[in-house]
């Protein structure tokens, strides 16, 4: 990975190409309404933005089948994610921000640090895996650890799970699952799931819950019996 102290890229590039990044996770090429959507915007501007990140050599596009990046395109967004996550992770154990405030907060500075204050944070926090949201931070040399864990919503009725990871999309959405109980490596156990769709009652401590499948499936679990603690377990505020 490059360590330029004079980042040759705008933040809306580097925005761009770490949201690009994430979507095509699930080994699919990156349409322009997904684009779009995601950094709320227009297609035509998502569009627009392909032929930018094209002609940088960051991206391969294929008009009506959408787009990959390319491998100094990957890099780019690794970098980005690494400074995203290092400092999400500093602003909660330093600073005592939530994990429904790191977020915002990260996407302002993570632009704006230079590659020595990165390597300090992340000594700083003796050279942490993951994230408050339990996503994996790159390392320095540009290498990812594959995201961890399935979906709550197919966990089975009867089963405990211990919860590996949370998508961070949403603030509200983390408050709530804060003042359920929900934290990383804390366990769930499943105790009904209705039919056609409906919701899922877990038992969260001494307290039963029911939530919704939209938001169980931003949660992300394995087995009880499979899990192996990979950061300390705590209370999310």
């Amino acid at each position: 990975m490059s360590r330029n102290v004079n980042r040759p890229f705008s933040p809306s590039v580097e925005d761009y190409v770490k949201v690009i990044y994430k979507l095509q996770q699930s080994g699919e090429s990156v349409s322009t309404n997904a684009l779009s959507r995601r950094m709320k915007t227009t297609p035509a501007a998502a569009s627009k933005m392909f032929k930018v990140l094209a002609d940088m050599k960051l991206i391969e596009h294929t008009p009506y089948y959408g787009a990959k990046l390319t491998l100094p395109g990957e890099k780019v967004a690794l970098e980005v994610i690494r400074h995203h996550r290092l400092l999400e992770l500093y602003l909660h154990q330093a600073l005592g921000y939530g994990w429904d405030e790191v977020d915002a907060e990260a996407e302002k500075l993570e632009h704006h640090i230079s590659e020595e204050f990165e390597d300090r944070i992340d000594q700083m926090l003796d050279y942490p895996k993951l994230d408050p949201h339990g996503d994996p931070i790159p390392t320095r040399e540009g290498t990812i650890e594959p995201l961890r864990g399935t979906s709550l919503v197919d966990s089975e009725a009867g089963e405990t799970v211990t919860v590996l990871r949370v998508q961070d999309d949403d603030p509200s959405a983390l408050r709530f699952l804060a003042k359920m109980g929900v934290r990383l490596n804390g366990q769930i156990r499943v105790v009904d799931k209705q039919p056609f769709n409906g919701p899922l009652t877990l038992q969260i401590a001494e307290s039963e819950h029911t939530l919704g499948r939209e938001l169980a499936g931003q949660i992300f679990v394995e087995s009880y019996s499979e899990q192996e603690i990979a950061v300390g377990g705590e209370t999310w505020k």
